[in-house]
């Protein structure tokens, strides 16, 4: 298991990354750590809305996939988040200085990208989670093409 910077696994960038690291992961599960700070993305007075905390989820999902796809020589790429369920935090907001644990299990993935995921995100006293859906193409270029999106009515341009 090698620990790489939250930078290389992530497609992200600047200060849309919204975790500070990785701290274990293998072939089923990943364990991230984010610190909230006032003045980074996102950060209110009260602290990080909960809200952000399936980004959070997300972006350790990505993670996740960046470990497995760097371990087996590839190419890290975007993924899509396609949806969530049932999203629960017992607090509206990660209080500035927090250190939340931000964990993805998989419970489902396929060859040809189709995943799910259990998440949960703790620190003392708080805790959510969800279970996300998401999609991480071989080739990803066809659904980041703008001609290939749908207009406000649902219908290709």
């Amino acid at each position: 298991m090698i620990l790489r910077p939250i930078d290389q696994l992530l497609p992200h960038a600047g200060k849309m990354i919204l975790l500070d690291r990785v701290m274990e992961w293998d072939a089923e599960r990943i364990l991230c750590e984010r610190v909230v700070r006032p003045g980074d993305a996102f950060v209110q007075a009260t602290g990080l809305p909960a809200w952000t905390g399936v980004e959070l989820m997300a972006q350790a999902i990505a993670a996740w996939n960046g470990c497995q796809v760097l371990a087996a020589g590839g190419t890290v790429r975007p993924g899509f988040l396609l949806g969530t369920r049932a999203y629960r935090a017992d607090v509206d907001a990660f209080p500035p200085g927090t250190r939340l644990l931000v964990e993805a299990v998989r419970n489902f993935h396929d060859d040809e990208g189709m995943g799910a995921f259990t998440c949960r995100i703790d620190a003392p006293g708080m805790h959510a989670e969800a279970r996300l859906t998401v999609f991480s193409p071989h080739d990803p270029a066809p659904f980041l093409d703008p001609r290939n999106s749908l207009d406000s009515r649902g219908t290709p341009p």
